[in-house]
């Protein structure tokens, strides 16, 4: 099967705080992404959410995991919706591109 996504995919395990951005329904969970790409990620969670669901999102990486920019802070705030979910969790497009360029290095 050919491969159809735009930006490469690392299978990475980080913390993440989701907070949902539903207006009188504010949720936040912490989880862990399954995967992670420029244009979004991949988050395990049994917690079912409707679709288009938007989220802010905060991961957290350890410093000495990332080559290159070592600024946690530039994978804070993240915006996006829920596009697919499953049974094992949910993925995210975000609304703007991903600083991860350091994560190739791991």
């Amino acid at each position: 099967m050919k491969e159809r996504r735009q930006y490469e995919r690392f299978m990475f395990a980080f913390p993440v705080r989701i907070e949902t951005m539903m207006t009188g329904r504010k949720k936040v969970l912490d989880l862990a992404t399954r995967d992670i790409s420029v244009s979004g990620t991949f988050i395990a969670t049994l917690t079912s959410f409707p679709q288009r669901t938007r989220f802010i999102l905060d991961f957290t990486i350890p410093s000495d995991s990332i080559k290159g920019p070592k600024n946690a802070k530039s994978l804070r705030g993240y915006t996006g919706s829920m596009v697919r979910s499953t049974p094992h969790g949910m993925a995210i497009n975000f609304d703007r591109e991903c600083r991860i360029e350091g994560l190739k290095a791991l």
